[in-house]
């Protein structure tokens, strides 16, 4: 026990400053080449912290059992808004673009939405993954031309004074220590609550889901606290379409993706919450701190309801 509460403080430690080097590093490389930090938060950001989700299920599939692939992703995402977002905007109210009310908001939801009708008759197909990765391909070559749009409108004069010889190793050795560390944390979390005599089914509902959302979570909320409010929510919205874009997109390339009906009731929450954060975002322009308790007692309440 003393063993794998060391492993859990060492796991945490790597956590909290990989996460610190990795948004320094990632608003440097932003500011260095005039990205606008929200496409920081939806790219690098999201695609390194979605790792350990990708990992899990694109694995899965090559070993020829996808089944896993669908409840990791919608687990994830609902994590995602609710638990990480929420402990987030609770902490510090984040403020949310335009673009990403108009364009990225909606299309998360729509995203989400579409998952549930192409996972309807119990699989998502060859055809299915072309779909997904084609809106994948098509989201990334939106995210570029706004970038070429908002760097016409900077001045040179804004480059950060951070050198990239120093920005780069800080992200990639920040993502190494956010990946190493959510691995310490779980592995050791795991064996805690074992020697502590929870099931299994409790552990993996609980720590192992969150284990994989660790990245997210510690890189938003660092994010938030430097007031790199764009990178909290990119990260997040970036995380979620990545997931379902790329991921389950993929896996079903590889083999088709089992999709039991347990899971339309999720994905049907999934969705809910997804549309409520638009919305929210849509009359706010933030997300404000009340709405955050509110997320984490919906958390909560779901929680509750799959226990």
């Amino acid at each position: 026990m003393i063993l794998q509460l060391f492993l859990l403080a060492v796991g945490f430690v790597m956590l909290v400053k990989g996460a610190d080097w990795f948004v320094g590093g990632a608003v440097c490389i932003a500011d260095r080449f005039h990205i606008p930090p929200i496409i920081i938060g939806l790219t690098i950001v999201a695609m390194g912290t979605s790792a350990p989700e990708a990992a899990v299920s694109i694995t899965s599939a090559f070993q020829g059992v996808a089944d896993i692939t669908v409840g990791n992703i919608v687990g994830s995402n609902i994590m995602n808004v609710l638990v990480i977002l929420g402990m987030s905007s609770a902490i510090v109210p984040l403020a949310v673009t335009k673009s990403t009310i108009k364009v990225d908001l909606p299309f998360l939801t729509a995203i989400t939405a579409l998952l549930l009708v192409l996972g309807f008759n119990g699989k998502i197909s060859l055809l299915d993954g072309i779909i997904l990765i084609a809106c994948f391909i098509g989201y990334i070559a939106y995210l570029i031309s706004r970038t070429i749009r908002y760097s016409a409108q900077v001045e040179e004069e804004e480059i950060t004074t951070m050198k990239m010889s120093k920005a780069i190793p800080l992200l990639v050795i920040g993502m190494g220590l956010i990946v190493l560390g959510s691995n310490f944390a779980v592995d050791a979390a795991t064996e805690i609550a074992r020697i502590l005599g929870m099931s299994e089914r409790t552990i993996g509902l609980t720590i192992v889901a969150l284990g994989t959302s660790l990245p997210e979570l510690f890189t938003s909320v660092a994010a938030a606290l430097k007031g790199n409010a764009d990178i909290a929510v990119g990260n997040i919205v970036g995380s979620n379409l990545f997931n379902i874009l790329f991921v389950v997109g993929i896996s079903s390339l590889i083999i088709p993706v089992p999709f039991a009906k347990v899971f339309i009731w999720d994905m049907i929450f999934c969705i809910a919450i997804s549309a409520f954060l638009w919305i929210l975002c849509k009359a706010k322009h933030k997300i404000p701190r009340w709405s955050g308790f509110v997320m984490l007692a919906a958390y909560a309440g779901y929680l509750f309801y799959l226990l």
